[in-house]
């Protein structure tokens, strides 16, 4: 266990810019999360209102959005930098001896000064689990190293199913771009920056588009066009929920953890990387082949053509939102949205299917609740 140094309350309020941003866990802990500010799921500015204050009630108000125990792990992950000093400690340590690190056996280091924190009254012990690397969280959970290329793991690995899922579903920051996922040739398929979505496919749908619109009538293509987008919110429904939450009814084997793993598990345990929060192309025509060659079997061409146009805009519009509640500050319109989705990763991932709307949530009764309990684990 590293060894800290006690904090006076008043240096962790002086903390409290964009620069140097800390907070204080239980009135103990303290971290240093100005690196984490663009990665909070919520945006800098909500974290901004805490700067360097105690976030414990934050974490857990009803009112605001209860953060899971994936979040607590992800604040331990390598951000504590010291221990908030209570007022005892403070008198009696702080101002005789300045700099004093602490300990949680006692045991000196580098010559330095260090006190038992046990000296202090009865300290809960999870208050000092600090898993603070790729490292440390392999060796607690035994599941994937983030330093190592994950496919192969998952791949050779001996896991029940149980123990994936559960897993799968503890968000991971990995904190130095995206973790490899092949570590081959095959890698660069795999990482998609969310402007290759628009410039890629939009030319594409507006060909399409307007070959049924010069071809029928307005009247005729518009309608169908819309009927398009809006069917486009019940398949991205039922795909997200039906086939990349297939979870309980995946096989208990590892091809089939891995097949869950590629397309959609990696999102979920790393649920913040920003080059794997848009569907790369080649795995988008894959999936929508099927579709395109439906909707063009069953409809008269340029019927057709209007109706997917009308389902492709929809799908970019997915891929677009789903990077924006992510990583964007959004307009307070989108606030519901947001809250539901980014409560799908890191409270329930059994509810709350809709990324573009919560309509078809409500409709199918998987709407995020705030009664809603934790998903469970293992």
């Amino acid at each position: 266990m590293p060894n800290l140094p006690l904090i006076s309350k008043s240096e962790l309020a002086s903390h409290n810019t964009a620069e140097s941003c800390w907070v204080s866990l239980y009135n103990r802990k303290v971290f240093d999360i100005s690196q984490f500010l663009d990665e909070h799921p919520g945006g800098p500015e909500i974290v901004m209102e805490h700067a360097g204050k105690d976030i414990t009630k934050v974490l857990s108000d009803s009112d605001t959005h209860v953060h899971s125990e994936s979040a607590y792990e992800m604040l331990d992950d390598g951000m504590q930098i010291g221990y908030l000093a209570t007022d005892e400690e403070e008198k009696e340590l702080l101002k005789k001896h300045k700099g004093m690190e602490v300990t949680m056996d006692g045991a000196p280091a580098d010559d330095m000064k260090t006190v038992d924190l046990t000296e202090f009254g009865e300290i809960p012990e999870d208050l000092f689990h600090l898993k603070t690397d790729p490292t440390a969280d392999y060796k607690k959970y035994k599941f994937l190293d983030l330093d190592k290329p994950l496919i192969m793991q998952v791949l050779t690995a001996h896991w029940t199913k149980d123990f994936y899922l559960d897993q799968i579903h503890r968000p991971r920051h990995y904190g130095k771009g995206s973790a490899q996922l092949f570590g081959n040739f095959l890698e660069p398929i795999s990482l998609t920056p969310w402007w290759v979505i628009p410039i890629l496919w939009l030319p594409v749908n507006m060909y399409i588009f307007y070959q049924g619109f010069t071809h029928l009538s307005p009247f005729v293509s518009i309608p169908i066009w819309l009927v398009g987008l809006l069917a486009w919110t019940l398949i991205e429904y039922c795909m997200h929920r039906f086939l990349f939450h297939i979870d309980r009814l995946l096989p208990e084997n590892q091809i089939a953890f891995t097949v869950h793993f590629l397309m959609h598990g990696v999102h979920h345990f790393l649920p913040m990387d920003r080059m794997r929060l848009v569907m790369p192309p080649a795995l988008f025509v894959v999936l929508a082949t099927p579709f395109y060659k439906i909707v063009f079997a069953v409809f008269p061409y340029y019927v057709a053509c209007s109706a997917f146009a009308g389902g492709s805009l929809g799908y970019i519009l997915y891929d677009m939102t789903h990077y924006a509640l992510h990583h964007a500050k959004l307009p307070a319109i989108f606030k519901t949205i947001k809250a539901s989705h980014l409560e799908h990763h890191y409270k329930n991932y059994q509810l709350a299917f809709g990324v573009t709307t919560t309509f078809w949530d409500k409709v199918f009764g998987t709407l995020m609740k705030p009664e809603a309990t934790y998903q469970k684990r293992v």
